[in-house]
């Protein structure tokens, strides 16, 4: 969905604008009631998502922040935007980590992140086939990024994507986790994550 001007177009008079500058999208964000994506001149509707998505992602913030308390990776939820500029592209994660301090945008800017290393989404029926594709195309731009969790909110099933050292963004290795008593091993954290505590509460 393309975002149209503010009050609706007279059909004999107004275009609709596709062609929005970073900028004019900035400020939208700075004021909208719900998130949007930016995709080189174009700003998306992001869809809301459910309980369960919305109580998986608590549960993965919530278990980081118990692990990596006395680290220096900082981990954040979904009101913090990733810019992309090769793509010039803005968008949310559900969950992402860095490690040490935040490489923003610019100076002038705190709410654009730069240099994510750990990137999680949780599935949604409307974005799944985006986030396995296209988003995931967008993300391996970033010269930090080297691992990639899809969690799934219908069952226990996280698909895990991750780069051995020599982070070749050509090169990614794939693990499938889908026994609840599994643990995944996030190689860029250097810690192990229960399937059972990502999905704590959540009834299939």
């Amino acid at each position: 969905m393309v975002i149209s001007p503010t009050h609706p177009p007279n059909p004999t008079t107004e275009v609709k604008k596709t062609d929005f500058t970073p900028d004019e999208y900035r400020a939208m964000e700075e004021t909208a009631t719900e998130r949007h994506e930016y995709c080189n001149g174009e700003i998306i509707v992001m869809p809301g998502g459910s309980e369960v998505h919305s109580a998986i992602a608590s549960n993965i913030l919530i278990y980081l922040g118990f692990l990596l308390r006395d680290t220096d990776f900082r981990f954040y939820g979904s009101d913090l935007r990733i810019w992309i500029p090769e793509f010039n592209y803005g968008t949310y994660a559900d969950v992402m980590v860095i490690n040490g301090e935040p490489q923003f945008n610019n100076n002038n800017r705190t709410d654009e992140i730069l240099n994510p290393l750990l990137i999680i989404e949780v599935l949604s029926p409307s974005t799944e086939g985006y986030d396995r594709g296209d988003k995931f195309r967008k993300y391996r731009s970033i010269s930090s990024f080297c691992e990639y969790l899809l969690v799934s909110q219908t069952e226990p099933y996280i698909d895990h994507y991750y780069q051995q050292e020599n982070h070749n963004h050509n090169l990614w290795q794939l693990q499938v986790y889908e026994q609840i008593d599994q643990s995944v091993l996030l190689h860029s954290l250097n810690i192990e994550v229960p399937l059972n505590e990502i999905y704590r509460r959540i009834k299939f």
